[in-house]
């Protein structure tokens, strides 16, 4: 710093204007001048020539440092900034674009700059800057702490999840995976009280006094084909069962990803699925709300043909229609269009339509006897609903226990699957099939047995010789030849049980027979 300064302790020697200047020399500048430096007074006078007039020179000791004695401005000694860029000699009249690019403020022009423009050139600066810490406010302090417990808050539960998962799994508990119990209301049919202006003679309800009973207890469910409640893909009914939301319902009803229920109230809620099951097209969802108005469940073994019922529904979208019939019989064996299974059902010429499925089917004691469903009555129907007057409903007692698994489990329990995909033998598509495979008719021992299109890869049949194409001719040494008779010889048969059958395979022209053994799979998937 010593060398920077005594570089401009020498006062630069001005010529006449109009001699041209010498060039100068290391000497002329670096001459140490005796004696103390005066402070300059007033403002530096014009220089004639290329210079330009030079701004108002500050005074403030500060600002300027040092002052030569011919009244030339010292640069300032290093305060901790670094020193602007030398001049070029040349007169600045505007800031160039690179400074006043982006709003940065053009700098401030150089004092003191020697004739000629030459700036000896001036060695690297180095500084630092002291910052003193600054203190945390104390709110961040509360954040901090609290985000500190809330770390340690989520590390603690997860950590008993992951325990109990492994205590729950060790020890085999036999609680069921909904774990829960829910109470259905369900009685007898009641004496009504016949001085009620809504009960008749004959000790029923009108059907007035059944639909504003029952009415607050149907609902109004949408399906969507996707997960955001878009997609609108359906719209069926649904029995409220539960005061807590559980709603009875169809299964193809909720066949999509996501689901809305509209209350008679016309109040809309998110639903979620319990447990759904295909092969009796039962299902049952849930909303969270209480206090709802639950259906009362009858006895469907009261039914009598001749009776008097309501259905109620949302046919077409039109909220609880209410129509009126009579039970046309009862007992029937059904079997839904959707699966082969057959539900014992109600037949009545109440309006059934689709919209209605999901619906309750009441008697005119204002109890729900049988869940409507235009899958069954599409079933005897060839296009359109040919057949007027012709709808059923699957009765109560048949559902319950479907609707106590679903409930409890997500799915219903005791069902099984051999892992087959089957059809007569005696029909059209197997003739047709074996025809083409093998180029002759399908031989009449073979035309009695069930044909074997497809074989589950996970399930224990598919370790045995049975291949596609096959044919099953007895199980448990008693023929079958249909869907129904594998189920009737199969009845009371659950997963895990072992299973023998006979079978035959038609290669070069005659029939091998063979015989297989493997295990039923439990089925909790609710698909059939």
């Amino acid at each position: 710093m010593d060398d920077y300064k005594d570089m401009y302790t020498t006062p630069p020697q001005f010529p006449d204007p109009a001699a041209p200047i010498p060039p100068e020399t290391p000497e002329d500048v670096q001459q140490p001048m005796p004696g103390a430096v005066p402070p300059m007074q007033g403002t530096v006078p014009p220089m004639p020539g290329a210079i330009p007039q030079q701004n108002p020179m500050p005074t403030s000791s500060e600002e300027i440092g040092r002052i030569s004695a011919a009244g030339t401005p010292v640069p300032p000694q290093n305060s901790g900034m670094p020193s602007p860029p030398p001049f070029s000699g040349m007169p600045r009249t505007a800031p160039p674009p690179w400074e006043t690019a982006g709003n940065i403020p053009p700098r401030p022009p150089v004092y003191g700059t020697p004739p000629g423009g030459n700036v000896p050139p001036q060695p690297p600066l180095s500084y630092s800057v002291n910052v003193p810490p600054q203190p945390v406010p104390a709110m961040n302090k509360k954040i901090f702490a609290m985000a500190g417990v809330a770390a340690v808050l989520v590390f603690l539960l997860s950590a008993y999840c992951i325990l109990s998962d492994i205590l729950h799994g060790a020890a085999g508990s036999g609680d069921t995976p909904q774990n829960v119990t829910v109470e259905l209301k369900t009685q007898k049919k009641p004496e009504l009280d016949k001085d009620d202006s809504e009960v008749t003679a004959d000790g029923e309800y009108t059907v007035r006094g059944v639909a504003e009973l029952v009415k607050p207890s149907i609902v109004e469910v949408h399906t969507y084909g996707s997960s955001n409640h878009r997609d609108l893909s359906g719209t069926g009914s649904g029995i409220i069962i539960s005061e807590d939301g559980y709603i009875l319902t169809n299964a193809h009803v909720v066949q999509g990803e996501s689901f809305e229920v509209l209350l008679d109230d016309e109040e809309e809620y998110d639903a979620t699925l319990v447990g759904s099951d295909t092969k009796t097209d039962l299902a049952v969802l849930r909303i969270h709300a209480d206090g709802l108005t639950a259906a009362v469940l009858g006895d469907s073994d009261e039914t009598y043909v001749g009776e008097n019922v309501v259905a109620i529904g949302n046919p077409a979208g039109l909220t609880n229609t209410v129509t009126k019939g009579i039970v046309s019989a009862i007992g029937r064996q059904v079997r839904a269009d959707s699966s082969s299974f057959k539900m014992e059902c109600i037949q009545t010429d109440a309006a059934i339509s689709p919209g209605n499925s999901g619906g309750a089917l009441v008697n005119m004691y204002g109890q729900v006897i049988g869940i409507t469903s235009s899958k069954y009555a599409s079933s005897y129907s060839s296009q359109s609903n040919a057949y007027e007057g012709l709808g059923f409903a699957i009765t109560i007692n048949e559902a319950l226990p479907v609707i106590t698994d679903l409930i409890e489990n997500g799915y219903v329990e005791g069902r099984f699957r051999i892992g087959i995909t089957l059809s007569s033998g005696d029909t059209e598509y197997v003739a047709y099939t074996f025809a083409q495979e093998h180029g002759t008719d399908i031989p009449a021992e073979l035309k009695a047995g069930i044909y074997i299109s497809e074989i589950s890869d996970d399930c224990s049949i598919a370790d045995t010789e049975l291949a596609p194409g096959d044919f099953i001719l007895r199980i448990e040494g008693q023929p079958v030849g249909s869907y129904d008779e594998v189920l009737e010889v199969l009845n009371g048969y659950h997963g895990g049980d072992s299973v023998t059958a006979d079978c035959a395979r038609y290669e070069d022209g005659s029939i091998r027979e063979f015989k297989i053994r493997f295990e039923l799979e439990e089925d909790t998937s609710g698909n059939y």
